[in-house]
């Protein structure tokens, strides 16, 4: 039985393709969901991407996950940098969290540079590695599980 992965994505990355392609590429949300779901079926994992723009509906597919115990990659966006309640939502999942960001937030204006609220609860972060980075998040996923029932293994944060 393959394991269930959710890949969560917040505010503007709907509009991927079309919104600043200098920074996160002319692949769109449609072809980052359907590259993730092929990237899982290789990796044996069962990939359901979401994307919102409306906090609490990512904090209940997070309170969600962490009730079913499903591994999450996640990219916030810019929720990322200031919302306490991403923080508590993240704090609470025991199975693998990976963050990604498409672009490096260190490497962008001030205004980014904020901490992660979601760091301090993510086995790992890629940052900087355009659409890629997702396909290394459920790499890591797959590898840092113990079985693919959900259960998780160790996951140092590098």
């Amino acid at each position: 039985m393959s394991m269930s992965v959710l890949v969560l994505n917040g505010p503007n990355l709907g509009r991927l393709g079309r919104r600043q392609p200098e920074i996160y590429g002319t692949t769109t949300h449609a072809e980052l969901a359907a590259q993730c779901m092929a990237w899982g079926h290789e990796l044996g994992l069962r990939v359901e991407v979401r994307q919102t723009n409306h906090e609490g509906e990512l904090l209940d597919w997070l309170n969600a996950a962490a009730d079913e115990g499903t591994p999450v990659v996640l990219n916030a966006g810019a929720w990322t940098h200031y919302s306490l309640a991403l923080y508590d939502a993240c704090a609470q999942l025991e199975a693998p969290l990976v963050e990604v960001h498409i672009s490096d937030p260190k490497a962008r204006p001030e205004v980014f540079r904020h901490t992660s609220y979601v760091e301090p609860h993510a086995a790992a972060t890629f940052a900087g590695h355009g659409v890629e980075g997702y396909r290394m998040a459920l790499e890591h996923v797959a590898a840092n599980s113990a079985d693919h029932t959900g259960e998780s293994g160790d996951q140092p944060h590098p």
